[in-house]
């Protein structure tokens, strides 16, 4: 028996970008010790108030079908934070709740591309966009973006590769680069979209993790509302990675299909969840502040260190909970320096070719252990390029 060639076609070549965490986590089961900075979970869980609530709502008997295209409230909580954010004009009837951005990320790239299409993503990219733009039976191309450039695309790369391609994935904040794109960029996006008459799908799960710069919607600009689609998420703004609770903006008449493909799909997100969800979005900006403020202090704590050596370079981290450090200096590849720290020291981190051949040379940490383990890692990362590169260490 055969099984289907999309789900086959997922990950072709076998690899799906996470060998190095994979083999940290047997580490870590075997009894061995591991400082982990590879995937991007707070090291504070999910603030107890909103776990309170969240049980408040499932012993109090919300824990039925809950509206597949989500709560009202919850969807009217949500457009109020759109529109407030980015001065678009947002209804109900333009959110539908998804089970975290993973699924939004799926759900979107089905709405608007055909089996066969072209689904255009920048490299670098999150590890899953190929594999989920795969199993919408999409082909992904990625277009490069350079370290040089603070990994900012260029508009012109884009629209090398844009002719009879239906969709663009953007991520700004962006994952794992910490750039967060300029107006200039995304109004570069902007005008490829529209002269190409592309979709623009937007992860936007970081916008509340902004370190410098301003994160601007591509929503917002002009002639984009109605062909852009974002993803956004509980996840990383509230601490509740575990929960999946994710949304979709968009017009009115693809939420209305996406809600077809949800009852076909998910079903929906349980009640009590979007419950959950509810009281942390009325919470306020203080509890988001308040859970974004460790990744910031931590960026500062990785631009001292590295700025006081030779062996690693830092990406500007303009957003998002983690530094790209460039590590070509040692001769290495990503993969060969992860690999081969988690061997001698025991420190995890991501290879930059995990997330596409632009980030080759580079290495993506995760700030989501504790200020002083998380210095002290760093140190010790330096230091072990220092050794491999045969430049002094400050």
């Amino acid at each position: 028996m055969k099984l289907s060639h999309r789900i086959t076609h997922i990950n072709p070549d076998g690899s799906d970008g996470w060998e190095v965490f994979e083999k940290a986590r047997r580490m870590i089961a075997s009894g061995i010790s591991v400082t982990e900075l590879t995937i991007g979970e707070h090291d504070v869980r999910t603030d107890r108030s909103i776990l309170d609530a969240m049980h408040g709502a499932a012993t109090g008997g919300h824990t039925g079908y809950a509206s597949v295209p989500g709560i009202p409230a919850l969807r009217d909580a949500i457009a109020a934070r759109v529109t407030e954010r980015t001065g678009v004009p947002t209804r109900r009837e333009n959110v539908l709740i998804t089970p975290g951005g993973q699924a939004a990320l799926f759900a979107t790239h089905t709405a608007v591309c055909n089996p066969g299409d072209t689904a255009l993503m920048i490299d670098p990219y999150y590890a899953t966009y190929p594999g989920t733009i795969r199993a919408t039976a999409a082909t992904p191309v990625a277009i490069p973006t350079h370290a040089e450039d603070g990994f900012q695309p260029r508009a012109e790369d884009i629209a090398a590769l844009a002719k009879g391609a239906r969709s663009l994935l953007i991520n700004s904040p962006n994952n794992p680069t910490g750039a967060v794109y300029s107006r200039e960029t995304l109004d570069g996006i902007a005008k490829v979209c529209i002269e190409n008459d592309l979709w623009l799908i937007s992860d936007e799960v970081y916008d509340s993790q902004v370190w410098s710069g301003d994160h601007l919607s591509p929503r917002a600009l002009p002639g984009m509302a109605e062909r852009t689609l974002v993803v956004g998420s509980m996840s990383k703004s509230h601490a509740m990675t575990g929960s999946r609770c994710g949304w979709i903006i968009g017009p009115e008449e693809v939420i209305s299909h996406l809600a077809d493909l949800s009852v076909a799909t998910t079903y929906g997100v349980p009640g009590f969840i979007q419950d959950a969800s509810l009281f942390a979005l009325n919470a306020g900006q203080e509890l988001e502040t308040r859970i974004a403020e460790p990744f910031r202090r931590r960026r500062a704590i990785a631009q001292e260190i590295v700025g006081r050596q030779q062996a690693v370079g830092m990406i500007p981290a303009e957003g998002a909970m983690y530094v790209m450090l460039d590590i070509r200096a040692t001769g290495m590849t990503g993969e060969e320096f992860a690999h081969a720290l988690l061997d001698t020291h025991h420190i995890a981190v991501m290879p930059g070719e995990s997330f596409g051949r632009s980030a080759a040379g580079h290495v993506r940490v995760a700030m989501t252990i504790e200020d002083t383990a998380f210095g002290a890692a760093l140190e010790r990362l330096c230091e072990f390029a220092a050794e491999r590169a045969e430049v002094p260490v400050a």
